[in-house]
């Protein structure tokens, strides 16, 4: 197959893909990458590939074409398509939840001399670490590298990057429970596809209205929530967009749970439990197993609350795999500690209706040590961040403050840098 034809044929399975004929354009793409000769050409379909399996949430398969396409690239001898086949890598496991080899190949990225990192992929790759490390819960890291994102989005007029960039700090503020500020990043992803999508993917509208729906049930709109949800859903079946529709029947679960209804609740949480297992979302796991934890608690099945909470532990540790750096020495890569905090708070709690003292104290310790580990506290007024809903303010640094606590003290220096950057001799 030569060059005109290769193109032809891509041309051709991209139009069947925006079509929703993805099982045709599948095949279209794969008899290019059969037959084609043509490097370039092997490099874009593998990029088409990539993308494919992504939003069919086949992220197994995504990187096995990742991986192949890194290989064309080296054989094209151009570090620009070395840099795009890097990025694909980097989101790839972080569709896996592997963030530590996603933070190593957006950093490989990064270093690529003579590339566009700096202009066209830059804030793509920014974006990619940046849910990296949320997916890690290193917040300030997550926030610089989201705002560096930002940054590029707004330097090369980029609405599609900015809109994805938006998305991803309403999860960031639905997090550390900032619930104004998790409403408003996806409003303003909204009104970017309102303003700039006509020829956009409608998986931009899907995934706005998802943050939106998640925003407004945690600030207890549960109407306007389910109606986001219902709208996102509705793209996600179309499309066959099976993560979003696992994470859209996780926000059916838990907006029926706030209402009570948890005969309803039970069955979503199922069913988003069997696709986030199926595509392999070990965080979603998670999240599912917390859902379902709180509602057994809400009915007092206090032991089958504390069995799901021990499978949803052991689900997180399982994202803070080993890895190995080098050829000397084994190391643990750092843990969700968000995910394990709430486990642990609601461990807390369930021990203490029960009585059980020991256990009792030994969740305490474990949940304050999540906190100074994420750091999730007020360095001004020593109160955790993400217990409830507050107004947070983030200073240069990426640090984050109570928003009153800034205004009453009036600080302008960060006071976790001054601390850090103090010498032993002199504290």
């Amino acid at each position: 197959m030569g060059q005109d034809q290769t193109k032809q044929q891509i041309e051709k399975g991209l139009q069947l893909y925006q079509s929703n004929q993805t099982e045709k354009a599948l095949q279209v793409w794969m008899k290019v990458l059969e037959k084609s000769s043509d490097l370039v050409g092997r490099f874009r379909v593998l990029g088409c590939l990539v993308t494919a399996h992504s939003e069919m949430g086949r992220y197994k398969e995504m990187l096995k074409f990742a991986v192949v396409q890194i290989d064309t690239a080296r054989q094209l001898e151009d570090a620009n398509f070395l840099l795009e086949s890097y990025l694909n890598l980097a989101r790839s496991n972080e569709k896996l939840c592997e963030f530590h080899k996603t933070i190593s190949y957006c950093k490989t990225c990064l270093g690529l001399p003579g590339t566009r990192a700096g202009a066209q992929l830059g804030g793509q790759v920014s974006l990619s670490m940046g849910n990296a490390f949320l997916g890690l819960s290193l917040f300030q890291k997550a926030l610089e590298s989201f705002e560096k994102a930002l940054r590029y989005a707004h330097n090369n007029d980029d609405a599609m990057l900015e809109c994805r960039v938006c998305c991803s700090l309403g999860s960031f503020y639905a997090q550390v429970k900032d619930y104004e500020k998790a409403l408003f990043f996806p409003c303003k992803a909204a009104e970017l596809v309102n303003d700039y999508g006509k020829g956009w993917s409608l998986k931009y509208r899907a995934m706005s209205q998802y943050h939106m729906a998640v925003a407004y049930r945690l600030l207890g709109h549960l109407g306007s929530a389910m109606d986001c949800c219902e709208e996102s859903m509705k793209i996600a079946l179309q499309h066959g967009d099976r993560p979003l529709q696992a994470l859209c029947l996780l926000c059916f679960a838990d907006i029926h749970r706030s209402r009570g209804d948890l005969e309803t609740a039970f069955p979503r949480y199922d069913s988003a439990m069997s696709i986030m297992t199926e595509i392999g979302n070990r965080l979603g796991q998670v999240q599912v197993l917390l859902g379902v934890a709180k509602c057994w608690v809400a009915r007092k099945a206090l032991d089958k609350a504390l069995d799901v909470i021990e499978r949803a532990q052991d689900l997180a540790e399982e994202v803070g795999n080993k890895v190995r750096p080098d050829s000397v020495s084994w190391v643990w890569s750092q843990e969700p500690k968000l995910s394990q905090l709430k486990l642990h708070c609601l461990s807390e709690s369930i021990y203490r209706s029960k009585g059980l003292q020991q256990e009792l104290r030994a969740h305490v310790v474990r949940f304050h040590e999540c906190v100074e580990e994420t750091e999730l506290y007020c360095g001004l007024c020593g109160e955790s961040i993400g217990e409830r809903n507050n107004r947070l303010q983030a200073l240069p640094c990426s640090h984050i403050f109570h928003l009153r606590c800034l205004q009453n003290n009036g600080t302008r220096n960060c006071p976790n840098c001054r601390r850090s950057s103090m010498k032993p001799g002199f504290v």
